[in-house]
């Protein structure tokens, strides 16, 4: 048993859809979540400035003495996954390989689609490894940058003309490519579900990044003997942007008041705790 906490660390308020998956499958478990609000949104970032964010994050978190790293992150992910692994000291989890199994294991066409931040296809890690895994399938990739921010701002119905407005510029590429299996290479993607498997239609599978990431990371842990043995399940939030911002749009997204275990803390960048 280990009864150190889980780190989970995203670029805003996506990562949440990790973290309920997570939850789901391990309510025992601390958490503790951070959010860099402040330099939201990543995806439109170049790769060295990801990759130091990132790093900050992870040893704030491990100032924290969590026992895993879950960067619930596509951006984060896909840039710079292989720097945060050779500075922790402790296993490090992100989202493009399994969400990349999964699809893989779906699709019945060998179509897939892909939908990400500008930085996570601009990288082009998930292409990659799909290609690795199974060259004679085809990846349509589509760039998503407005689909974080909405989410972020909490404009997730799929009936706003906001909502479907992107969506009818994002979707058709992948329409048209006929993809059975979508990949949501973004945390926050889930949230935008119902429009996307609207516009897709009923028989195109959707596959969430964090939360095939959360599945991995729970088999893990079970498979290591490192679970809770204490049956808090507490979690804690951090976020360096505005806490006020953070809660109302957590309420809307996880349906409860999270205020009492939010912390604002100092950017990094701006000679805050790490």
């Amino acid at each position: 048993m280990d009864n150190r906490a889980i780190g989970v660390f995203d670029s805003g308020l996506g990562g949440l859809t990790a973290t309920q998956e997570l939850r789901r499958l391990l309510p025992d478990e601390n958490l503790v979540y951070l959010s860099d609000s402040y330099n939201f949104p990543y995806g439109e970032k170049n790769r060295d400035k990801i990759i130091e964010m990132s790093l900050s994050n992870m040893r704030f978190l491990l100032s924290q003495d969590v026992k895993a790293i879950f960067v619930a992150c596509g951006t984060a992910t896909s840039n710079a996954l292989e720097a945060l692994v050779r500075e922790s000291p402790v296993p490090v989890f992100g989202v493009v390989e399994p969400a990349v199994v999964e699809a893989v294991k779906c699709t019945k066409n060998g179509k897939i689609g892909l939908l990400a931040t500008r930085a996570s296809v601009g990288a082009g890690t998930y292409q990659k490894l799909i290609n690795e895994m199974t060259p004679e399938f085809y990846v349509t990739a589509k760039a998503c940058p407005k689909f974080a921010t909405m989410v972020e701002d909490g404009i997730t119905d799929k009936d706003d003309e906001r909502v479907i407005r992107a969506a009818e510029e994002y979707l058709p590429p992948l329409k048209q490519a006929a993809v059975d299996t979508v990949i949501l290479g973004c945390t926050h993607y889930p949230l935008l579900a119902d429009v996307i498997s609207e516009y897709m239609g009923s028989n195109v599978k959707l596959i969430s990044a964090g939360a095939a990431a959360a599945r991995k990371l729970c088999a893990f842990l079970l498979e290591n003997d490192m679970t809770n043995g204490t049956r808090e399940g507490r979690i804690r939030y951090c976020t360096t942007g505005s806490p006020e911002h953070f809660a109302a749009t957590a309420e809307l997204m996880l349906k409860q008041d999270v205020t009492l275990f939010l912390t604002g803390i100092e950017p990094f960048d701006k000679g805050g705790n790490i």
